[in-house]
Formats: structure tokens, sequence, C-alpha cells
């Protein structure tokens, strides 16, 4: 199982992430790795990313919310 993210602007296409992320090995590893670089992705050009689970998409998160918070 590898959980990955997707890096899209604000209508959901598909951007190339600022950071390179890695290939998670558990769900918690993927959200503790988005929490520590969403700032450097949000200023790289990514609005939102989206979390799967190989194929499964889990969920939608915005990093202009998380800027907001």
């Amino acid at each position: 199982m590898a959980w990955l993210w997707r890096f899209e602007k604000a209508d959901g296409t598909e951007t190339s992430p600022a950071v390179e992320p890695e290939e998670f090995t558990t769900q918690g590893d993927a959200e503790s790795w988005i929490g520590e670089v969403w700032k450097e992705l949000l200023d790289g050009g990514a609005e939102q990313v989206t979390l799967f689970e190989d194929d499964t998409k889990i969920y939608v998160m915005s990093l202009r919310a998380a800027a907001e918070s």
C-alpha cells in the first residue's frame, strides 16, 4: 500500500509541487509530511492537495484554508 499526494491548483488541475514528496507507507506519515511543507507548497502554486491510498481517493484538502487558520 502506498499513500500519495496529488498537488492541484484551485480548479483541481494537477500542478508540480514545490517540494518533492516521498512515497509514504502510512496515512499518518503522509499527513505529517504535508503538515511540515504545506506553506512551501502553497507558495509554489499548489492551492489544494488530494490524498490517495494507491488508486483510491481519500480526501481533498485546501492549503489556502490552512493559511487562514
